[in-house]
């Protein structure tokens, strides 16, 4: 599936199972805090931090998903179309960072 099919899935889903899209500011806090389930899971499994018990089996593809739907609202609700802004992005990444990342030492 490519990003604007994503879009019109989640946009299709807000319209069959949703009353509507949550305001731009509510999902903006909605983001914040699905991004912060993510820094979680990362800071306890993968971090330097104790994993509680009730955490272990939290899933980390299930919260990733879930900071992806919101930024698929987000998209929609404010008129990007994701997929062209990130092939631009891409094409702008490869042209700028093509050889910045051979030459870093500390990735050596």
């Amino acid at each position: 599936m490519n990003i604007k099919n994503a879009q019109l899935e989640v946009d299709n889903w807000i319209k069959e199972h949703g009353v509507r899209y949550f305001n731009e500011l509510t999902n903006m806090a909605q983001l914040t805090e699905e991004v912060g389930e993510v820094a979680r899971i990362i800071a306890r499994r993968y971090g330097e931090q104790s994993e509680k018990e009730s955490d272990k089996n939290k899933d980390l593809g299930e919260e990733l998903a879930d900071v992806l739907f919101v930024v698929l609202c987000l998209s929609n609700q404010t008129g990007v179309d994701l997929q062209k802004a990130f092939d631009e992005r891409m094409y702008k990444k490869g042209k700028r960072d093509h050889d910045r990342h051979h030459n870093n030492e500390k990735l050596k």
